[in-house]
């Protein structure tokens, strides 16, 4: 029982641990597929742990609103509801309730929202979404936060003294009202794209002395290159013996760039949105497997790939399947996509067990690879 976190080898920035959680432990760098709903979408637990996936993230808004926090509970919890016996992670809330920009109202004391659903009328408080948060039972929880527009800011200085705030609270509320030998709280460092907030946000947080800390407000409209600086200016500051989460983020590109700098876990729904849009990841970009150059194509999406998918079936029936609207579509390019992901993530943490000259030869293939193609993939 318990959490603990061991940094195994470090290569420059980059570095190999293992987290220890009540639930098994998680290799790092890690990426975690995301089940909002407490299931990743059109995938079986039974392909991810096929696939490699050891970590899952479910969602702390979706989740009390449908079907309940409440449920989940008495049902044994949300490892047994979504029959997944490894570790969960779930987040705050604080990112949806960003999203309703038009349907909230925040205060210092927390934020009011209406259901997306119905319109029913919520009060999120940092003391509410750590008993959401409790109820569900997953092995890391969010400490509650502002995500805010990250270039302004005015607006991105307010959100972050009120993320603090919260964040104080909800370690107050988790250490008397939680089990901290199950459940690890993790805060989140906000501050937009600003490097002086950033390192503000970073000795607040990491002052409060939790298992991990989260970058978030990244990934919501600032550009590659801003995102790229702002992880140069905080990610250092971080403290070395803790995990650091990057939130939200899913580009291969992205991911390799973050694991250079030191980050040590990411989630994403990209995979799973991309395949239902009938676009299939690859090292060398994104694929439209509805183009009709697939339509007679026998090799797989992606040669060398060991997926479920691309040892069973060709590009054409992928991309008949597409055409077809067949659900199955959905399922065999999600496989997929998370396979890629997840494994470009297990030949990182390879290459930094490796050492320096093969984690640089790796990391400057790779790239090269991908960005050759980049600009020639074909948007769905």
């Amino acid at each position: 029982m318990g959490f603990r976190f061991d940094i195994v080898a470090t290569t420059g920035s980059a570095r190999a641990g293992t987290l220890h959680t009540p639930h098994g432990a998680i290799s790092t760098p890690v990426f975690a597929p995301v089940g909002t709903q407490a299931t990743v979408k059109a995938v079986l637990p039974r392909d991810l742990k096929e696939m490699g996936a050891s970590l899952i993230l479910a969602n702390t808004y979706h989740l009390h609103l449908r079907p309940g926090d409440e449920l989940i509970q008495s049902l044994g919890g949300l490892h047994q509801f979504m029959a997944w016996d490894g570790p969960i992670l779930t987040d705050s809330g604080g990112f949806q309730v960003f999203s309703l920009a038009e349907l909230r109202q925040i205060t210092d004391e927390g934020v009011a929202f209406r259901s997306h659903i119905d319109g029913t009328l919520y009060h999120f408080t940092p003391e509410y979404a750590m008993q959401i948060q409790h109820n569900l039972g997953a092995d890391i929880i969010m400490a509650f936060d502002e995500c805010a527009e990250p270039d302004q800011r005015e607006v991105a200085t307010a959100a972050m003294h009120r993320t603090h705030a919260w964040a104080r609270r909800c370690v107050e509320y988790h250490y008397h009202h939680g089990n901290t030998e199950k459940q690890a709280l993790f805060g989140i460092i906000q501050g937009g794209i600003f490097p002086d907030l950033r390192a503000e946000s970073v000795r607040y947080i990491a002052n409060l002395d939790l298992p991990g800390y989260a970058i978030g407000g990244l990934a919501v409209g600032e550009s590659r290159a801003d995102r790229l600086a702002t992880l140069d200016a905080t990610v250092p500051l971080m403290p070395e013996d803790r995990p650091r989460y990057l939130m939200g983020i899913g580009h291969a590109e992205d991911l390799v760039e973050a694991v250079r700098r030191g980050v040590d876990i990411f989630d994403c729904v990209l995979p799973t949105r991309e395949a239902r849009h009938g676009a299939a990841l690859t090292r060398y970009g994104r694929l439209n497997m509805g183009n009709l150059r697939f339509a007679s194509d026998a090799e797989p999406i992606e040669t060398g790939c060991e997926c479920y998918t691309c040892t069973h079936f060709s590009r054409a029936y992928v991309r008949h399947m597409v055409k077809a609207k067949e659900i199955l579509s959905h399922q065999l390019l999600s496989i997929h996509n998370l396979y890629f992901l997840l494994r470009l993530i297990h030949n990182l943490r390879a290459a930094i067990l490796e050492g320096p000259e093969t984690f640089e030869q790796y990391t400057h293939d790779f790239l090269q690879d991908y960005r050759s193609k980049e600009s020639n993939t074909e948007l769905a």
